[in-house]
């Protein structure tokens, strides 16, 4: 869960309108996790703001005093200040540049681990609704601004706005009447920034939109190129590609337009202003009223001021962007799960017996609201027997499946494990007692050994060798030029669909977990394949509670018990040859999909 700290920030639409940079205060509970780094950073900036204030004084000793005197020591003296000044400045901004860009590393590095944290623990109906591509755009597009704002724009805003202040205290210490006329430029100057700072923002936010929307795309494709190659629709993609990238493209010149044209405007006010003021020194050098190291001085000041301002018009355009980001950042780091551990959950019962009851279950999906997935549904699994479930597609058979592991949570009736409702669980200790095998089995980008492994982390090597000799995979692991140490690809796209299902039947049974819920774990298999997962399945489902989404017939006449269900109801149940026999739903998809 985010730092309670970190969600203060305005993230309706509204507040960030009346406080446009009000969201990068979320920044500052991960900047505080490093003061030391901090306290360098603003350390290392006082000595090399101070060094670049005291240049100007050290130009006009040296023009005043050490040209003047005529006298070599004095000469010498002079210019010895002057590069002690420089190593002081060199030596402040070599440590500020170490101390910030270190520290935008670790807020970076720290704000993303959170945000990745918080994601993966939200429910099931918050990433149905949202897009992985988009959230992983913001995981990174959207993190890498805050890494420019920390590691650099912060430092730049901080420096700038001292050396601004500092020059302009200066350039009133060395011609109060000059500096007088230098100061009605400076809100001249400040005027488009204001103007412009709204628009800017919009265009920020939009513009990271469209980029999110390219990595999405990106994202969903690129998942699914064998899908794309066997429809020959790669032409088709790169132009919907091309075509949000564009898009992306369009966004970010309206945003570096505006940007453009604010800083040149910006820039064009504050130095025009400071040339006439130079204008008028220049005359009063002429006429005996101030020295020339007095004017160079001067001069230095208002370089450095107008240097500054214009820096800060840059910040502020960087701000609106990372703003913009942080806003998307922030909206998703206030997002509360649906699904979430009581404060003081209750626990299972030792040993866990696996008996399943779904009590006048109603749930509806967020994205469905009018149409029930289950309707006043009732279920009991004895501890250790099979059921299958059986229906027609969208019957509500994998809602069952969602609401026991607690993906979701039922709008009206129970749920109970061994007596005890779900909702009373840690979501985490009851998924533990469960076993999942899915139709599609999720491989990671790992070896062999791992992906059996995410069972149970602290498996041995030789409880996972058992484990797979169990799901009858061995034969084939061995054959592997790795064997347990072969890296399968991302999505397991190495091995076969049958292989791909008996390393998810080998986690299961590492998990030995007292239920087991396998969702059509051989639909897609061929014969061969099938009967080689159909025996591994045997070691799974012995002695555990088993509830089984099947429509093949060779697993259904395993069952103890058929379930048939259509539109979120149980319409009939009991054995193959009982339902057979009553005719009705069951035996139509019996003739459909399983006598063919």
């Amino acid at each position: 869960m985010p730092d309670t700290d970190a969600t203060t920030a305005p993230t309706t639409p509204e507040a960030r309108r009346k406080a446009p940079l009000g969201s990068l205060r979320a920044l500052w509970p991960f900047v505080r996790r490093h003061m030391g780094l901090f306290s360098g950073w603003l350390l290392a900036l006082a000595v090399s703001s101070t060094a670049s204030l005291s240049l100007p004084v050290a130009f006009r000793t040296m023009i005043d005093h050490g040209f003047r005197s005529g006298g070599a020591g004095e000469i010498d003296r002079a210019f010895l200040l002057l590069f002690a000044v420089a190593l002081v400045l060199a030596l402040g901004t070599a440590t500020r540049f170490f101390f910030v860009s270190l520290l935008g590393e670790r807020v970076v590095a720290d704000l993303r681990k959170q945000l990745y944290a918080h994601l993966i623990g939200l429910d099931a109906a918050f990433h149905d609704r949202n897009r992985s591509g988009e959230l992983v755009s913001r995981l990174t597009a959207d993190v890498e601004l805050i890494r420019n704002i920390v590691g650099s724009v912060m430092s730049i805003a901080l420096r700038s706005s001292i050396t601004a202040i500092g020059a302009l205290v200066m350039l009133f210490v060395t011609s109060p009447k000059l500096a007088a006329w230098a100061l009605v430029g400076i809100p001249v100057a400040v005027v488009p920034v204001i103007v412009g700072a709204r628009v800017i923002r919009k265009i920020a936010r939009s513009s990271q939109d469209r980029v999110a929307d390219a990595n999405a795309l990106a994202t969903e494709t690129l998942g699914a190129v064998r899908t794309v190659q066997a429809h020959a629709r790669e032409q088709y993609e790169r132009g919907r590609f091309a075509e949000a990238v564009a898009n992306t493209v369009a966004t970010a010149r309206r945003r570096i337009g505006a940007q453009s044209l604010m800083t040149g405007t910006t820039i064009t006010l504050f130095f025009g202003a400071i040339t006439l003021v130079l204008w008028s020194g220049a005359h009063d050098v002429i006429a005996g009223r101030m020295s020339a190291g007095t004017l160079i001085q001067f001069v230095l000041y208002a370089l450095f001021g107008g240097g500054s301002v214009a820096a800060l018009a840059e910040v502020w355009n960087e701000l609106q962007k990372a703003a913009g980001g942080m806003g998307r950042i922030n909206e998703l780091l206030v997002e509360t799960a649906g699904v979430v551990a009581p404060a003081h959950p209750a626990s299972l019962p030792t040993p866990l017996h696996g008996d399943i009851s779904l009590d006048g279950v109603t749930f509806r999906y967020p994205q469905r609201p009018d149409l029930p997935a289950l309707d006043d549904f009732s279920l009991r699994v004895s501890p250790g027997e099979t059921v299958a479930l059986v229906g027609p597609s969208g019957a509500g058979k994998s809602t069952v499946f969602s609401l026991l592991l607690r993906f979701h949570d039922p709008q009206f009736g129970r749920i109970a494990i061994d007596g005890t409702d779900v909702r009373t669980l840690d979501p985490a200790q009851l998924r533990e007692a469960i076993a999942l095998v899915p139709q599609s089995p999720t491989l990671f980008a790992a070896t062999t050994r791992d992906n059996i492994r995410y069972g149970r982390l602290d498996a041995s090597d030789d409880e996972v060798r058992a484990a797979a000799a169990a799901a009858e995979a061995d034969d084939f692991i061995a054959a592997l030029p790795k064997g347990f140490d072969e890296q399968l690809g991302e999505r397991g796209a190495r091995l076969s669909g049958g292989q791909q299902q008996r390393i998810a039947i080998a986690r299961a049974l590492l998990k030995d977990a007292p239920i087991l819920l396998l969702d059509e774990a051989t639909s897609a298999l061929d014969a061969q394949s099938e009967r080689a997962v159909q025996a591994a399945l045997e070691h799974l489902m012995h002695g555990r509670t088993t509830l089984v989404i099947a429509h093949r017939l060779a697993t259904v006449l395993r069952a103890d018990r058929i379930v048939v269900m259509d539109a979120g109801r149980i319409v009939a149940e009991g054995t193959h040859d009982a339902l057979m026999a009553q005719g009705g739903l069951y035996a139509e998809l019996a003739k459909l999909q399983f006598l063919d």
